[in-house]
């Protein structure tokens, strides 16, 4: 006789499993452009605490990739959400500032921090309650609230939320290069909330309302896939020097994993982040979807520019609905 448990990972499994396969046959029948790169490249750097050496740890890092930001326009999308205190919910601060600094030293342009959080209404609260608007003023980097920037409309490649169009920012759409930043979390309704549910925050509030119903009444892992089609991240610094695990994103435990993750692949990245999670990518919706079109989740497509994944991982926690993830 079953149990509530094995049903409910008898049906996560299922469920990211005919995806795959739905998005696998739309991509053969050329319903779905396929993104994926012969190879992706991820960098996992081991670091314990956030310190001033981030600055040149992330420059070093950046440039193994062998990337020309000359005279580009450079957005840093990090993950803003509240100041809940003694909660690691945000992208921490000093790794954002020292991330915008790393661009300009590699010869960016120009760097902005942007984002539209979907929580607090008050972008400039969280800002400064967080400490974030201190690390950029002190840096000079500016800020753009993308909750209340202009927009325009963007024609969808994808129809997973059966949405033709969405409204996206001017700021993210002149960029030249667009850079995720999320904090390494589990997630209550998408199991984890890596480099590609960051991108939420590029939807404006103006347009789509807080915290952006609209597309959670579409479904999360839909609309993951929906905005990361229209709105390419070009690179990944994931924050996973402390993370969180148990009910996340917002209500979970400081889980300390030591790492940075870098990547010139958004898929690429959070298939390496659920692995250092202890988790399996492959029973995450989004992510098993997106492998077949988006980015490359298969380890033989994914080169290790420096530490190697660890053999075995305590996993994270995650709550009773989402147990399969570690199976």
């Amino acid at each position: 006789m079953s149990t509530p448990v094995s049903r409910r990972i008898f049906g996560g499994v299922l469920l990211a499993g005919t995806g795959a396969l739905a998005v696998h046959r739309m991509r053969s029948a050329g319903l779905v452009p396929d993104r994926r790169k012969p190879r992706s490249r991820v960098a996992i750097l081991h670091e314990a605490v956030y310190s001033g050496r981030l600055d040149r740890m992330l420059t070093e890092g950046i440039s193994l990739f062998d990337l020309d930001f000359r005279g580009k326009t450079v957005l840093v999308k990090p993950n803003l959400v509240e100041s809940i205190p003694g909660a690691e919910v945000n992208t921490n601060p000093r790794l954002v500032g020292a991330a915008a600094t790393a661009f300009l030293a590699l010869g960016a342009g120009s760097v902005v921090v942007a984002e539209g959080p979907g929580h607090q209404r008050d972008t400039q609260l969280v800002l400064e309650e967080t400490g974030l608007a201190r690390e950029l003023r002190e840096r000079g980097i500016r800020f753009v609230d993308l909750n209340r920037d202009d927009i325009a409309e963007r024609r969808l490649a994808t129809r997973f939320t059966g949405l033709d169009h969405l409204w996206l920012p001017h700021t993210v759409l002149a960029a030249d290069f667009v850079v995720s930043m999320p904090k390494v979390k589990t997630h209550h309704w998408a199991g984890v909330t890596l480099s590609m549910k960051n991108l939420f925050g590029v939807v404006p509030g103006i347009a789509y309302g807080w915290p952006k119903n609209v597309l959670h009444w579409k479904g999360i892992d839909r609309s993951i896939l929906d905005i990361n089609a229209a709105v390419q991240a070009h690179f990944v610094i994931a924050d996973g020097i402390v993370g969180m695990d148990g009910n996340g994103p917002l209500h979970g435990t400081p889980r300390n994993l030591g790492r940075i993750v870098l990547a010139d692949d958004p898929v690429a990245a959070d298939f390496t982040c659920a692995r250092l999670m202890g988790l399996n990518p492959l029973r995450v919706p989004h992510l098993a979807q997106a492998a077949e079109f988006l980015g490359n989740g298969a380890p033989e497509r994914i080169i290790q520019l420096a530490e190697q994944l660890p053999r075995s991982v305590e996993p994270f926690a995650v709550l009773p609905e989402f147990a399969y993830l570690q199976a």
